[in-house]
């Protein structure tokens, strides 16, 4: 009938009755159909837009992560690279070999406070060596085995270190007190020690060569009645951040030779 009707349209200017009631019944119904197909390819387009929008969303969130990766990588890289470059510099001003060693644990039974490194008597590590960083002091080797060592801190309360403060050449010797905080014990009342003052090794004691930076005043007090000073010093050491040291070896020996005596 839709045919028929469409056939004769051109015929005639204007619809009869009978063609209008059909026009009037069937075209809510083509409305409709027309409706429910728009619906329909928009739902469909929409459900495969969402299926690829989907795939390309794993795909890009897999590159996210591994350049994520790469970047956190290349961070750490560069960090390192930073740390050893300033190591470099720091042992180009000691005129002793010193031997570059990675800091890979701390010790294991937790009565001191020390760390152990990935080299030993194989790589001319021995008893009492000084271990410093690009800071400045952070130890001596106290216990060594063929392929590792463990340095005691200078921040452990069984440390020692003959010290100097720099500015007055007044003498002490720095204990290990905290994490944060040394004593320098032993400096005379008289002397003329000031906040800030920086306090370096005095080359005393046969183990730390002079001049090497141990940390710097903090605290000043005199107590009454007393010979010595109450300093407390800072170490220049971060000690929470301890990653690469040197070991300063002994004397002007090479290493093949240092071997051979282990």
């Amino acid at each position: 009938m839709l045919f028929l009707l469409s056939s004769n349209a051109g015929s005639r200017p204007t619809w009869n009755p009978a063609e209008q009631l059909v026009i009037e019944l069937t075209a809510p119904i083509q409305k409709f159909i027309k409706q429910v197909m728009d619906v329909t390819e928009r739902i469909w387009l929409s459900y495969f837009n969402l299926v690829h929008v989907r795939q390309q969303n794993r795909v890009l969130k897999k590159q996210y992560d591994t350049l994520l990766m790469e970047n956190s990588r290349y961070r750490e890289l560069l960090a390192t690279h930073e740390r050893l470059q300033r190591l470099l510099q720091f042992r180009q001003t000691i005129d002793r070999p010193a031997l570059a060693a990675q800091v890979i644990g701390l010790d294991p039974t937790g009565w001191f406070r020390s760390v152990i490194i990935d080299k030993g008597k194989s790589d001319g590590i021995s008893i009492n060596m000084p271990v410093v960083n690009a800071s400045g002091v952070v130890g001596r080797i106290v216990t060594v085995s063929p392929h590792y060592a463990k340095v005691l801190l200078i921040i452990d309360q069984n440390s020692a270190v003959d010290g100097l403060v720099q500015r007055s050449r007044d003498r002490g010797m720095v204990k290990g007190f905290s994490s944060e905080r040394c004593h320098l014990d032993y400096v005379v009342a008289s002397s003329d020690v000031a906040e800030e003052d920086r306090v370096v090794t005095s080359g005393l004691g046969g183990v730390f060569p002079k001049g090497l930076p141990v940390g710097y005043v903090v605290s000043v007090r005199e107590r009454s009645g007393e010979l010595f000073k109450d300093i407390k010093i800072r170490p220049s050491v971060d000690f929470s951040k301890l990653e690469e040291v040197l070991v300063i070896l002994e004397g002007d020996k090479p290493l093949s030779s240092q071997k051979n005596e282990n």
